[in-house]
């Protein structure tokens, strides 16, 4: 070891002596590319990790770090914004190795800040990996925090904000609606922020997909009437992206088709693929969904915006691209291949997307009424629908039981076809008939 041998060297010098890959050496609790940029000089690892790679590469732990300096706050905060881009890049794992490490370092009083984005970003890097529960656990913690700590009300809302997106996903809906509400109430004495209106446009999406669309139609003319005197153009963008999804959700595509259209050309002028990739998405479902469907249209825009997010998304992303491209192969004909998209897409999103995956099971559903397998077909609208009920989503519930019971009425099962119908009147409000009403005693007391 020579006195001007980095760590870095160092680690790779030891490693490639002890015949190790980086994956080895990264086993079991570190990532290959976190020991990549170890090596590359790029990260600075915890005093626990290095003691975790002396172990393994059979040192002593003074012997591998060598003269280090002491960690200073301009080298953590540089640090920080590294984790931060490669969670921005769709590299989630790296983020949170990074994040992670880094927290182990964060312990003096001056480095509050520092620890808050820390803690911000290892919860926000296991939402995107779909760790849902967990992220949601974290979030919360963080939200406590910003009021004990007496944080700005931009952190608190995107903390709230993130915490929302993980409640809609896991398919509590009436929590996800809660702490936005609640977040939102408390920025009333502010002018509207890029990071209110962010969170109101998150809001919009979770009342469609609850079905209050009354609600959803309020705050998104709201939106629009704050989002147009704030000269961030991306909140703007999302403002008319949710705009759009609750015009479409009232059946008046042709309405929502401007908006979505005015949302993409906003987010094509940034430098954030991701979210343009994902507008493309929204303005792929409108059309599939229009009075005037466009299948082929709409599955250019899925695979243009599909590798974006291979390389840039969550598994969440893909899975909603996953979706779209198999509705699309429905409309076209094409079972087998609607099928395989929808089978991906499950894949991906895992036990924790319940909302998503509700609809998924609702497309391959379509996908094998394609191929008359009548029993596929049940069993996919009974899971679709299921799962939607458990996410309070009663009104699309509704629609699937109603879907379900039109298909079962076609292959001659009559009596599971009034028992499906019912089941969707039961979600829309209804309770009883006259006719069963005239058939329960009167108490005339």
């Amino acid at each position: 070891m020579t006195d001007d041998e980095s760590l870095g060297s160092r680690i790779r010098r030891l490693r490639r002596a002890a015949g190790l890959s980086q994956e080895s050496l990264a086993r079991p609790n570190l990532s290959p590319s976190y020991v990549s940029l170890l090596e590359a000089g790029k990260r600075i690892p915890s005093e626990g990790v290095l003691a975790q790679l002396a172990e393994r590469l059979g040192c002593d732990v003074a012997y591998l770090a060598g003269p280090q300096a002491k960690p200073d706050a301009v080298r953590l905060e540089v640090e920080v914004r590294y984790a931060q881009l490669a969670l921005r890049n769709g590299d989630a794992g790296a983020a949170l190795d990074a994040f992670t490490a880094l927290r182990a370092e964060l312990t003096a009083p001056e480095h509050r800040d520092l620890l808050f984005a820390v803690d911000l970003g290892i919860a926000q890097s296991l939402e995107h990996k779909g760790d849902l529960e967990e992220a949601a656990t974290r979030f919360e913690d963080l939200r406590r925090l910003c009021v004990t700590e007496g944080r700005s009300t931009v952190d608190q809302l995107c903390v709230v904000m993130s915490l929302c997106r993980c409640y809609r996903e896991l398919g509590n809906l009436s929590h996800a609606i809660e702490v936005a509400e609640d977040a939102l109430a408390r920025a009333t004495e502010l002018p509207p922020t890029v990071a209110y209106l962010e969170l109101m446009s998150t809001l919009i999406g979770v009342y469609c997909e609850r079905g209050d669309l009354h609600r959803a139609g309020f705050l998104a003319t709201q939106a629009i009437s704050h989002a147009e005197v704030i000269t961030d153009r991306r909140a703007l963008g999302g403002v008319y992206w949710n705009a759009s999804a609750v015009l479409h959700r009232q059946g008046r595509s042709e309405e929502a088709l401007p908006l979505i259209k005015k949302a993409v050309a906003i987010y094509a002028e940034g430098d954030d693929e991701r979210a343009l990739a994902r507008v493309r998405n929204a303005h792929a479902t409108v059309l599939l969904q229009s009075d005037d469907p466009n299948p082929e249209a709409a599955k250019a825009l899925l695979e243009q915006s599909a590798s974006t997010l291979r390389a840039l998304g969550s598994n969440i992303d893909v899975a909603y691209v996953e979706t779209a491209m198999a509705r699309a192969d429905v409309m076209l004909g094409q079972p087998e291949s609607a099928i395989e998209h929808a089978e991906r897409a499950l894949d991906l999103l895992g036990p924790e997307h319940r909302l998503e995956s509700a609809r998924v099971h609702l497309v391959l559903a379509a996908a094998h009424a394609l191929r008359d397998d009548h029993e596929a077909v049940q069993a996919a609208y009974e899971r679709g629908a299921l799962l939607l009920e458990a996410s309070e989503a009663g009104r699309q519930a509704a629609f699937a039981w109603s879907e379900l019971a039109e298909i079962l009425e076609k292959i001659g099962e009559s009596e599971r076809a009034v028992w499906a119908y019912r089941q969707g009147m039961r979600l829309m409000g209804h309770r009883s008939s006259l006719i069963s009403a005239q058939h329960q005693p009167i108490n005339r007391n």
